[in-house]
């Protein structure tokens, strides 16, 4: 079953499996073994020729989900060991059914011991389900530490043990998976954070369940698609010219940066804005104008200097080598008046952090530091839970929010939060940002909706920095690279 587009919180998955069982009628135990099954069915694509498997089963429903996969394992004929990590007479409910069925078709079962993880080769993780929300005890963080040392490959069921099925973080310690596969619900933590690094490859299973359309199941987060990019980039009609695509003016480049608008105003028309018009101090309107000519540039020795430019432009952007001085700033005050949708990025967020205001028509792209400076806390905090930084950045600043990170997201005001899971690290290199922002400017220049844009520009920025990489690897790729990308996804 290919990923679906919305992501729940693990309350939320827990709420639809209630809903399954008290509305619709679904008994959980009939749940328990579509699970089992649409494990076990993962598992044997996966690995199509492993034939024997260890799985490590804890005291939950998580646990009763690995007792019966391993009884649909055993009679698929595979050789099946399961370690439990929880005696059996303390189970109870389906778990406690899921165990006895097994042990009755003539399962092997013995109390965990990490020498035995060894007889199978293929690890799966049934210990801990999505109810944690504190750190792993001691006993848990030892079967773990054994599984993550095991030098086998490991199957999570619902989410690798220890990994905070929200906000993407271990509790302590969390399983390294090489595949996860998801029941009823995709859960936020398999793509936030540190999360797609523990869980691997992410496989789903509905168990024939779906959710209702009512307020409590609003997603909490969507998996941006390539869908969005057709309805933000349709088709040019034939007789169409340069002025119907927009005027991009970027503002930035302060003295010894000329680099930065130049990756910016590159990648704006790249994405295809019509026209782009660079303003920048003087001394760098000559490096730039060499390395692109394309680019319209403009001097800007006073604040008053952008008027003119201010005007003309459909689509403002600022921040890219900008800088912190007293010229920054007038500019940065000076395009904040100009009523124009607005992009703001790199210093331009630094300065709004000192002056925090709100508005409702710009776009703010802030990496996980520039984040931390505007809500007033670090970077490390940010990173430890992304969604509640997104929530909390737009509930200060207004208007579209791109908190730009492994897992890019993109919010707005009265609209489900945009995922962006594509993207690599080695886009975490210097001038990847400035050739974002240019990409939002672009593109918001052609369909004039920030949001769309917003989500758009991150998704065609990552699949571009995706294919920089196939092409000579990710050690090394620099911004430009990206740009030259750019416009395979533009026009797709």
């Amino acid at each position: 079953m290919p990923l679906p587009t919305p992501l729940y919180t693990a309350a939320q998955g827990r709420a639809l499996d209630a809903y399954a069982t008290q509305t619709l009628g679904v008994p959980g135990y009939t749940l328990m073994k579509r699970a089992g099954e649409a494990a076990l069915r993962f598992l044997r694509t996966r690995w199509p020729t492993a034939h024997s498997i260890v799985i490590v089963c804890g005291g939950g429903n998580n646990g009763g989900d690995g007792y019966v996969m391993a009884r649909f394992a055993q009679a698929a004929g595979l050789t099946v060991t399961v370690l439990a990590a929880t005696p059996v007479e303390v189970l109870r409910g389906d778990a406690q059914q899921a165990c006895l069925d097994f042990k009755s078709s003539g399962g092997r079962m013995q109390l965990f011991a990490a020498p035995l993880l060894a007889e199978g080769e293929v690890i799966v993780d049934a210990l801990l389900g999505t109810g944690l929300a504190t750190a792993v005890r001691s006993e848990a963080a030892a079967i773990i530490h054994a599984i993550n040392v095991s030098e086998r490959p490991v199957f999570a069921l619902d989410v690798p043990s220890g990994l905070d099925s929200d906000r993407g973080v271990a509790l302590g310690d969390a399983v390294r998976a090489t595949g996860t596969v998801c029941f009823i619900t995709l859960k936020t933590g398999l793509f936030v954070g540190d999360g797609p690094d523990f869980a691997g490859n992410v496989f789903f299973d509905d168990l024939e369940v779906v959710a209702p359309a009512t307020p409590e199941f609003r997603p909490r987060l969507e998996r941006i698609i390539e869908a969005e990019a057709a309805r933000a980039l349709p088709p040019r009609a034939r007789a169409a010219n340069k002025g119907d695509f927009g005027h991009v003016l970027i503002v930035g480049s302060g003295v010894g940066m000329p680099g930065a608008v130049r990756l910016s105003g590159e990648a704006c028309l790249r994405v295809g804005a019509g026209l782009v018009t660079v303003a920048v101090a003087p001394e760098n309107v000559g490096a730039i104008a060499s390395g692109c000519p394309e680019l319209i540039c403009r001097p800007v020795a006073h604040a008053d200097d952008l008027t003119d430019a201010l005007e003309n432009a459909d689509v403002v952007a600022i921040g890219p080598g900008l800088g912190r001085s007293d010229w920054a700033r007038a500019a940065f005050d000076r395009v904040l008046t100009c009523g124009k949708p607005l992009i703001v990025d790199a210093d331009a967020l630094n300065l709004l952090s000192a002056a925090p205001r709100r508005r409702a028509g710009w776009i703010l792209t802030p990496h996980p530091g520039e984040a931390g400076r505007l809500l007033g806390t670090n970077a490390k905090a940010v990173q430890e839970d992304r969604l509640a930084a997104l929530d909390a950045l737009l509930e200060r600043y207004g208007g579209t929010v791109v908190l730009k990170g492994a897992g890019t997201l993109v919010a707005t005001a009265g609209a489900v939060p945009g995922l962006c899971e594509r993207g690599n690290p080695g886009m975490a290199t210097p001038g990847a940002g400035d050739v974002l922002t240019g990409v939002i400017a672009g593109i918001l220049a052609q369909c004039r909706d920030a949001a769309l844009a917003a989500r758009v520009g991150v998704w065609v920025h990552a699949m571009a920095g995706d294919s920089a990489a196939r092409n000579g690897g990710e050690r090394g790729l620099l911004a430009s690279d990206i740009a030259r990308e750019l416009r395979t996804w533009v026009n797709r």
